[in-house]
């Protein structure tokens, strides 16, 4: 547990906005849930994942937004 929380705090220090951050966690969280449920010593390593892949849709997002 202690792993998966060092994992999202510093995940959300890497993030460079605020957007990205709150994607960034919602998906550590998520991924470290179902890493956890995978098996043993899979939460960071989801928790990884999860975060990248929602800043990746969060910036995405906010590209297209600043398009329009």
């Amino acid at each position: 547990m202690r792993t998966v929380l060092i994992a999202v705090i510093a995940a959300a220090a890497l993030a460079s906005s605020p957007a990205s951050a709150k994607g960034c966690l919602r998906g550590a969280a998520a991924g470290g849930v179902a890493g956890h449920m995978a098996g043993k010593g899979h939460g960071v390593m989801g928790a990884a994942a999860g975060c990248a892949i929602t800043h990746h849709h969060y910036a995405k997002k906010a590209a297209a937004a600043r398009k329009q």
